[in-house]
């Protein structure tokens, strides 16, 4: 989640939302149903991102407490304590973003109009992720969930888009606060909010910009509620969930003078600007443009130069994901669209796909931008979060985590289940001023900043690792999964028998990944020395048999031709050797 809060105001200069990016976390939902996915799971797919981050695995145990207990709720980005609620009677295991019922929530954050920013309320944006995922069974409950604890105890973030899944139906909820208390109490507090579900078959993606435009309401649709019949969202036909007053609170704001039917949530609560678009929409353009065909009509609006041709909120793929796309999916630099980070100067000799922060830069009096990929330096943790209802909860859900940088990271399995966090994820190892040794955060930054210096040749050796073991944790998972399939869903012995053997397997898997990856971390240190290459195919590199360790004259490839002309056009006549 966030340390730092993205803020995009809707009436605000290019630049100042530039710089709202590079100073905090921006990050990356994609959303897949049943029926878009290879095997009948729902995926979820998150990357924390940002600069102060540090990407370690949340827990939370289950617990039940006595009645009239009080909960503390500490904000999320600031650490501030906010206030007391009551606590539930009974609470979930929450492993990461994912409770033991296979719920689970992700989020990105949008900000939205300036005048409703400083909500004075109980609830942040990060405390009601948790909270929830400790209370609610399924997808409608987390809504049901949300919508009355923000209703009860205010709201006290900017907007927020939520991802929303269980092991049947996916959900995405786009809420805002209200700003400063106002003298009529009718409006104080709370938050104003929409809720769709996705059809099946098709999938969704948000990146810091409110996607959901316009909605049928509950006068003109059977299939739409409204908060005040809040409990009918248990109605399988229920496909769209509102705020009461989500209309009229944009009139009386005087955000908004059109009809209930063309009332759209995003453009009057977050219009879509340039960095909107470029900086955060891009990133959905790039998911959707790899899974189905016929994008490129949106590519002008995800470069931010036709803001009216918005894509639609959710698109039929054209073929069935399966888990290992999906964590594929999270590894994008917009490669093959104009966007390609590797292929522009500032790529560098070796095609890095990253730049260095701020976003924005003016050179001459124009100014310009670097691209925001999903794929970025400052993830501090990402998942992909399947969901399978035909297995028993505790091993039907699946949390495949990992840290730092999505291209370069390894997606671990952590089961829903466990009630053990393996050490090299546990919280507490480490943080972002100290480094741990037995930390995976540090030891895949060490990996990937290393790469960075020569990247078109060192992620050929790390994509090797990665995809080895990735398809050897899907093999394993799913050898786990069919001994478990028709076990019991309790077997009555506590952290005993299911349990157990769920924190064994997702404790080998993380310690099987730290071993091989610290492993690689060293062999890239041999291979890749002062900027030579050394010969040889899986790091089995040839020696010349002279002595112990003497190795075979290491290759010294040369820039490519284009590098060398920019040296010479701002260097030449200083470095040119004479001809005879």
């Amino acid at each position: 989640m966030r340390k730092n809060i993205f803020k995009t105001l809707s009436i605000a200069l290019t630049m100042s939302l530039l710089a709202g990016i590079n100073a905090a976390k921006a990050c990356t939902n994609f959303l897949v149903t049943k029926g878009a996915t290879t095997d009948g799971s729902t995926f979820i797919t998150y990357a924390a991102d940002s600069h102060v981050l540090y990407g370690e695995l949340y827990y939370r145990a289950a617990a039940k407490f006595p009645k009239g207990t009080e909960f503390d709720v500490i904000d999320w980005d600031s650490g501030r304590p906010l206030g007391k609620i009551k606590q539930a009677a009974e609470t979930y295991n929450v492993v990461g973003n994912m409770n033991e019922y296979q719920l689970v929530i992700g989020e990105t954050t949008y900000g939205g109009v300036a005048e409703l920013e400083h909500c004075e309320g109980i609830i942040d944006y990060g405390s009601l992720i948790y909270i929830t995922l400790q209370r609610a069974k399924n997808a409608r409950e987390a809504i049901k969930t949300m919508a009355e604890l923000v209703a009860e105890y205010g709201y006290a973030s900017e907007g927020e888009s939520f991802s929303i899944a269980d092991p049947n139906e996916v959900w995405i909820m786009e809420i805002i606060g209200k700003g400063p208390k106002m003298d009529n109490k009718k409006w104080n507090n709370g938050a104003v909010w929409v809720a769709r579900r996705v059809p099946d078959g098709y999938v969704c993606a948000h990146a810091n910009q409110a996607r959901i435009t316009t909605f049928p309401m509950e006068k003109a649709s059977k299939n739409s509620i409204s908060s005040k019949n809040l409990k009918k969202i248990f109605d399988k036909d229920i496909d769209v969930v509102y705020a009461e007053d989500v209309v009229d609170f944009a009139r009386m704001k005087g955000l908004y003078k059109g009809t209930d039917e063309e009332f759209s949530f995003s453009d009057t609560y977050n219009p879509v600007t340039f960095s909107g678009a470029r900086a955060c929409e891009a990133r959905v353009y790039a998911f959707f443009n790899r899974v189905a065909k016929g994008m490129e009509q949106y590519e002008k609006y995800a470069m931010g130069y036709d803001l009216k041709n918005r894509m639609p909120l959710w698109i039929k793929p054209d073929r069935q994901l399966s888990v290992h796309d999906m964590m594929e999916l999270m590894r994008d630099h917009y490669e093959g669209t104009p966007m390609d980070m590797t292929k522009d100067v500032g790529a560098g000799p070796f095609g890095c796909p990253y730049r260095w922060r701020p976003m924005s830069f003016k050179v001459d009096g124009q100014e310009y931008v670097h691209e925001r990929a999903t794929s970025t330096q400052q993830t501090g943790f990402s998942f992909v979060a399947q969901c399978r209802g035909n297995l028993p909860r505790k091993v039907g859900g699946i949390l495949w985590f990992g840290v730092d940088d999505t291209y370069s990271t390894v997606y671990c399995p952590m089961f829903c289940g466990i009630t053990e966090i393996p050490e090299c994820f546990r919280e507490g190892n480490g943080n972002m001023v100290e480094y741990s040794e037995t930390a995976a955060f540090w030891l895949f930054n060490q990996v990937s900043n290393f790469a960075y210096l020569r990247y078109s040749d060192m992620i050929k050796d790390i994509q090797d690792v990665q995809t080895r073991l990735e398809m050897e944790f899907i093999s394993r998972v799913e050898d786990l999964s069919t001994q478990f399939k028709d076990a019991k869903e309790d077997d009555g012995n506590g952290n005993n028998g299911m349990v157990q053997q769920l924190n064994n397997f997702s404790g080998e898997m993380a310690n099987q990944m730290f071993t091989q990856w610290k492993d690689l971390s060293h062999k890239l240190l041999v291979k890749y020395i002062d900027g030579n290459i050394k010969k040889g195919a899986d790091f089995n590199f040839e020696t010349t048999g002279t002595r112990p360790g003497q190795c075979v004259s290491p290759e010294q490839p040369p820039y490519p031709e284009w590098w060398y002309r920019l040296i010479i056009n701002n260097h030449g006549e200083t470095i040119k050797v004479p001809q005879k």
